[in-house]
């Protein structure tokens, strides 16, 4: 791919035809502020471009028959997801449907060039099923800040040896193919808001709770990054006052009392205690447990494994109102590798949150567990890279 919009108005409608699917030139119409020949113009040089292409004719809305056009079927976009323990690559299409998705375990300690070989991999194993000849381009999510001009983390705490490594230019010249880089939780809110469960919603909150825990920030339909990228680290907002160490190098930070690793820290100091037969037993039957473990003792009704989930859903949730009576969102998403545990992590924080923000905040404010899972950082790294491609160069 190497035609970009030539103007505000053409990007206007390569997103709708992204967001919407192909469409008739009269209902593109409707949707942007054009004259009808002005559109006309602007459709034909897309349709120049090879970026869109013609679609047959549309439904008849009373005489002549409008023409359809969609985004050209052949783009390709690659997403990539790269998380604490594991990494998730997919190909989608320009309209950023899924057309192909691996998920490989993984540990982001390792280091970028381990890592990225791994990426690599997956990509290549992609294209020789067929889903793609190449890429027009890739999006990358990664677990810590990113400084988003650039495309390069910036003293992300769980990521050891990936603090300034240039990953847009390195994958970039890999892929043969533009690259856009940012912080996973961004990009899986970008996922739930494209396709998901905030698809209607502008003004919304997404917290990813996995090995660590961070939160995307959507305003105004946009999501906020801050002047260096660090907005929505919110693993790292103090909730225990002199808590306990955490690997920022503070003391008492939301992550280091529940969090993935947290929750399976936790789980294995009870289960050697003595506190849980079912931990316990799983401890014995594995040498380690993780919140996988503490949500199948929880199913299954263990009282310990309960009160973790209730306990860091609280923390959570006190967390989480703070921002609610700050931010006052329509919505909050929680996603990540943690919820598994379900409905008793969302009582736990829904309860804090209600309990503690003001009425006028929370009066109808939706909490809700993300639809998409795995695929929404996958899908929202394709609309990060669809986004900059479909502006003007």
């Amino acid at each position: 791919m190497t035609a970009r919009p030539a103007n505000a108005h053409q990007a206007r409608l390569l997103k709708l035809l992204r967001d919407g699917g192909p469409n008739s030139r009269a209902q593109l119409g409707d949707q942007v502020d054009l004259s009808r020949s002005k559109l006309a113009v602007e459709v034909d040089r897309l349709l120049e471009t090879g970026l869109v292409v013609a679609d047959g004719l549309a439904a008849s809305r009373g005489g002549r028959r409008s023409h359809n056009v969609r985004l050209n079927p052949e783009l390709r976009f690659l997403g990539v997801d790269i998380g604490a323990t594991s990494v998730d690559v997919a190909v989608t299409n320009a309209e950023l449907e899924v057309l192909g998705h691996l998920h490989q375990p993984m540990d982001v300690r390792e280091g970028p060039v381990a890592v990225f070989e791994q990426v690599l991999d997956l990509a290549g194993k992609l294209r020789v099923a067929g889903l793609a000849e190449g890429f027009d381009g890739a999006g990358i999510g990664v677990p810590g800040p990113v400084r988003f001009p650039e495309g390069v983390p910036v003293a992300p705490p769980i990521m050891p040896g990936w603090d300034g490594f240039p990953v847009r230019e390195a994958l970039s010249q890999e892929l043969g193919c533009p690259v856009m880089v940012d912080n996973d939780v961004n990009l899986m809110a970008m996922g739930e808001q494209h396709a998901g469960v905030a698809r209607t919603t502008a003004d919304f909150l997404c917290v990813k709770i996995g090995t660590g825990i961070g939160c995307g920030i959507v305003a105004g339909g946009r999501v906020h990054r801050g002047t260096t990228g660090s907005a929505g680290d919110i693993g790292h907002i103090q909730a225990v006052p002199d808590g306990r160490p955490c690997a920022c190098g503070n003391r008492g930070c939301l992550e280091a009392h529940f969090s993935g690793a947290a929750l399976a820290r936790d789980a294995v100091q009870a289960a050697q205690q003595g506190l849980s037969a079912d931990l316990a037993a799983r401890l014995e039957a594995n040498g380690t447990l993780t919140a996988v473990d503490v949500a199948a003792a929880a199913a299954a009704g263990d009282a310990t494994a309960l009160d973790l989930i209730r306990e860091g859903g609280t923390r959570v949730g006190q967390v989480i109102a703070g921002l609610v009576s700050f931010f006052n969102p329509g919505l909050v998403v929680i996603g990540g590798g943690v919820t598994g545990l379900g409905h008793t992590l969302l009582a736990a924080i829904r309860t804090q949150v209600y309990r503690q923000s003001l009425p006028l905040a929370t009066g109808n404010l939706p909490i809700v567990l993300g639809e998409l899972g795995a695929a929404a950082g996958v899908i929202g790294a394709a609309r990060l890279i669809s986004d900059h491609l479909f502006s003007p160069a």
